[in-house]
């Protein structure tokens, strides 16, 4: 298998791209914690920072592996460039699998996004029907 100095490259505007798009989620989730006030029911409040806390450690790992990939991707262009190629193989290899982690976290983090809109609906609806009873 020849590996060309060109392969690896191929991979910096999707990496880019996608840490980018786990840059916009990391800081919509922090203007979702700054927002956050303790005026609501206390179980409530206690899942959803649960959940905050967890989707930041995914997106702190998402990134972490993201950049990791983009990094091993430039020195695998590196040894490729002096012609070390096994070396520059072994590179590419571990950007390629740094960045299938990175997106398997993204995958969970989407995941418990979800479970946090779905106990932010539940937490509404039945605050709506107890609102509805006490009329």
């Amino acid at each position: 298998m020849t590996l060309e100095i060109t392969t690896p490259a191929v991979l910096f505007p999707t990496v880019s791209l996608l840490l980018l798009a786990y840059t916009n989620r990391f800081l919509a989730l922090t203007a979702i914690v700054r927002q956050m006030d303790s005026s609501g029911e206390i179980e409530h409040e206690f899942y959803q920072v649960k959940n905050l806390r967890k989707r930041l450690k995914y997106i702190k790992r998402m990134q972490y592996f993201g950049v990791f990939s983009l990094l091993m991707c430039a020195v695998s262009m590196l040894f490729l460039f002096f012609q070390i190629n096994f070396i520059g193989y072994i590179s590419f290899g571990i950007s390629l699998v740094s960045l299938i982690i990175s997106l398997i976290f993204s995958l969970l983090e989407i995941q418990i996004s979800l479970e946090a809109l779905r106990i932010h609906l539940n937490y509404n609806e039945n605050d709506n029907e107890i609102k509805k009873k006490n009329k």
